[in-house]
């Protein structure tokens, strides 16, 4: 049996990053909990074609194959820089890309970076909303991090380590045949 399958995409175009540290993050504790099989990609992976791309067709192999691998996840931990508020655009035209339906009742693990806190509610009240169109299954706990909650690119920051357990904790709603005990003993 093929084990599920999670991807991660943090929109950020920088490298080190700490969006996809914090993306990574949350797939190697779901691997270790559920033994997901898992990847992760920055906008940097999808490459040049997206900023052309007025269709999915019209986006390189190398952006489809990521885009493909993003539809075909059974979880998805979406992280973003807060850019003056919201996500950077970007981001958003590669999930524009997406068909509604590709992503109906999946289950996503939202996440978000920040300079402080005055970007903290962008998980509730620009990411939720935007995958809440899409009828996919937000996991209750969000976890957003300042550049405080970093060391060295690293999540260190115990609050923001906890939030991590927690929501990764919620993924076994959607996988009642995953024993989350047995998975993290082997």
């Amino acid at each position: 049996m093929t084990a599920p399958r999670l991807v991660g995409i943090a929109g950020s175009f920088n490298r080190p990053s700490k969006t996809l540290s914090l993306v990574r993050h949350v797939a190697a504790l779901a691997n270790a909990r559920y033994g997901f099989a898992t990847s992760a990609y920055d906008l940097l992976d999808v490459g040049p074609s997206l900023g052309n791309a007025l269709w999915r067709r019209d986006l390189d192999q190398q952006a489809e194959r990521v885009v493909a691998d993003i539809v075909a996840a059974d979880v998805l931990v979406i992280g973003s820089p807060t850019y003056k508020g919201s996500y950077p655009g970007l981001f958003k035209h590669l999930i524009d890309l997406i068909e509604p339906q590709e992503l109906r009742a999946k289950p996503i693990i939202i996440t978000a970076t920040g300079g402080g806190d005055r970007h903290a509610l962008m998980v509730e009240h620009q990411l939720r909303p935007l995958f809440g169109f899409f009828m996919a299954h937000t996991l209750p706990t969000a976890v957003y991090a300042a550049d405080r909650d970093f060391t060295d690119y690293a999540v260190s920051s115990e609050p923001v380590l906890k939030r991590i357990e927690d929501v990764v904790g919620e993924i076994a709603a959607f996988f009642p045949g995953v024993n989350p005990a047995l998975a993290a003993a082997e």
